[in-house]
């Protein structure tokens, strides 16, 4: 006999009300982007590009309370330029916005900007997260890098995990490294209507990741013996409360696209609506130590017009599915100068040993 949603269940057989988020795809999946990562051998760190060479309209929201971005103020709807030519997300902290200079230089080379008089101006909106404690801080993303990641980019699905922007990334560190777990960089992409809608993002937060379809915590604050997941929130409820960190010392940085037409006001809404996506994954989200930075882009690449009320809403269920990937991706940290710091895949296969 047919369930009803009187049983507790969609039509679909899950639970009535359980989260639903897309699975597989990329960002590059939108027509009209590329990604390119350069990730440094000398110690964890990179930084990753979006090319939208021939121009994306594009708007930007900024949640966290430490942010370091580059040609922000440019996104506003009220502000001249319409069209971005690629989102660079760097580590580094505030030396990795040097790397954007790399991608201007590229895109000029190529002819790829804004005219501008006798020259073409590449515009390049960037943004930062922290991971100057994972190794020999002297080494950030630099101009070359950013030079290095376009020449990189590709339209097929990038790399994910310890990557590019995410090479250096962790999590649940609210009580410290030695406590936390690895971040990485994660995509994810879903067709509905005819238009594309993919995510990327580098996810460095301070709290824990948690999949939204189970409310387990995937990758997170461990306890201080380091055998178990105690949680971040739940550690703060019980009294314990951090020492150590610094604002600044987060940040989960990163881009939603689309191949629908907007105009930057909808852009704009679109990338704030992501965030959601992260607050269901990622708790706690957009504290003081996070400087948490969605970019959106709009290609325009289906010449279908979007509606950015549903394509806000489908882009938080892609940036959630992004996150995890960026996680569940990642491999473990360690090395000559380097933390200790597990993957949640090496968590899951060490916790399943002990209990056996």
């Amino acid at each position: 006999m047919p369930r009803s949603a009187a049983d507790g269940l969609s039509a679909s057989g899950r639970p009535s009300g359980s989260v639903v988020l897309p699975e597989g795809g990329s960002i590059t999946d939108v027509a009209g982007i590329k990604v390119g990562h350069f990730t440094d051998r000398r110690r964890p760190t990179g930084c990753t590009v979006i090319l939208t060479e021939s121009g994306a309209t594009a708007g930007v929201d900024v949640r966290g309370a430490a942010p370091g971005t580059r040609e922000t103020d440019l996104l506003s709807p009220t502000n001249l330029v319409e069209k971005v030519h690629a989102v660079l997300l760097a580590g580094g902290s505030a030396f990795g916005l040097d790397s954007a200079g790399g991608v201007v230089r590229w895109l000029e080379e190529r002819g790829f900007g804004y005219p501008a008089g006798p020259a073409t101006v590449p515009i390049v909106p960037a943004a930062i997260l922290f991971d100057l404690t994972v190794g020999d801080h002297r080494i950030r993303p630099d101009a070359a890098a950013g030079y290095a990641a376009c020449q990189a980019a590709v339209t097929t699905p990038p790399a994910e995990g310890s990557v590019g922007a995410g090479a250096g990334a962790t999590v649940g560190k609210l009580f410290g490294l030695d406590r936390a777990m690895r971040g990485g960089l994660g995509s994810a992409s879903v067709k509905v209507g005819g238009v594309t809608v993919g995510a990327l993002v580098a996810v460095n937060a301070v709290g824990d990741v948690i999949d939204p379809t189970t409310g387990r915590i995937v990758a997170g604050l461990r306890s201080a013996d380091g055998h178990r997941i105690a949680g971040t929130m739940p550690s703060l409820l019980a009294g314990e409360m951090p020492a150590g960190l610094s604002a600044g010392m987060a940040t989960t940085i990163g881009c939603i696209a689309t191949d629908a037409l907007l105009t930057k006001a909808q852009a704009q809404k679109m990338a704030q609506m992501a965030h959601d996506g992260l607050a269901r994954t990622i708790d706690p989200v957009h504290t003081m130590f996070d400087g948490d930075t969605i970019f959106a882009l709009a290609t325009g690449g289906s010449g279908l017009t979007g509606n950015p009320s549903a394509l806000g809403a489908i882009g938080a269920a892609v940036m959630a599915a992004a996150v995890l990937r960026a996680v569940r991706q990642a491999t473990g940290l360690s090395g000559p100068g380097l933390p200790s710091v597990p993957s949640a895949g090496e968590w899951a296969v060490s916790a399943a040993a002990s209990r056996g």
